[in-house]
């Protein structure tokens, strides 16, 4: 089996893997619904079953002969000169991630996302730090206010709380 289809049967395998392991806690959650008669572990399920689903179709197009319509591979390895790793990128984007993990405590999930949103801007080639991170706190701001004003779900609003107010509560 050639390196490719080799790496294309491991990352189907992991996709499977980790759709099992979301099977295997969606298993531990309560299944009883309330008004609705939909239980927190619905959405969990759809999740999973569609993580195994796309493993198993994966891995069927790896076995058949490799996944359909990716590049030829060049000289610069394996994964073709397009799928080359960008270590910068990858940089932005997890330390954003971090970045997200540990900011949305204590500032608050609009200031985590809009972090968020301007490191991931940046990973993928933007140069306007400043729209990237206006846009980020619109955005932020708009999921912080359709989660806790519609939904009424708790978010930490952070160092936003005197602007924010109640919303949600």
């Amino acid at each position: 089996m050639a390196g490719t289809r080799r790496s294309q049967v491991a990352l189907s395998l992991g996709t499977l893997a980790i759709g099992a392991g979301a099977a295997a806690v969606t298993a531990q959650l309560p299944a009883e619904g309330g008004y609705a008669g939909v239980g927190p572990n619905f959405i969990p399920a759809v999740v999973s079953a569609g993580l195994l689903a796309l493993g198993l179709w994966l891995l069927a197009d790896a076995l058949r002969g490799g996944w359909k319509g990716l590049p030829a591979a060049s000289d610069a390895g394996d994964a073709g000169a397009e799928h080359a790793f960008h270590g910068d990128a990858f940089a932005w984007v997890s330390g954003g991630l971090f970045l997200h993990m540990l900011l949305i405590g204590s500032a608050g999930f609009v200031i985590a996302g809009a972090t968020l949103f301007a490191c991931v801007a940046r990973g993928f080639g933007s140069a306007r730090p400043l729209r990237d991170a206006a846009l980020g706190l619109l955005l932020a701001l708009a999921v912080y206010l359709f989660f806790t004003a519609l939904l009424n779900v708790s978010l930490p609003a952070g160092v936003l709380a005197p602007l924010l107010g109640t919303a949600g509560i």
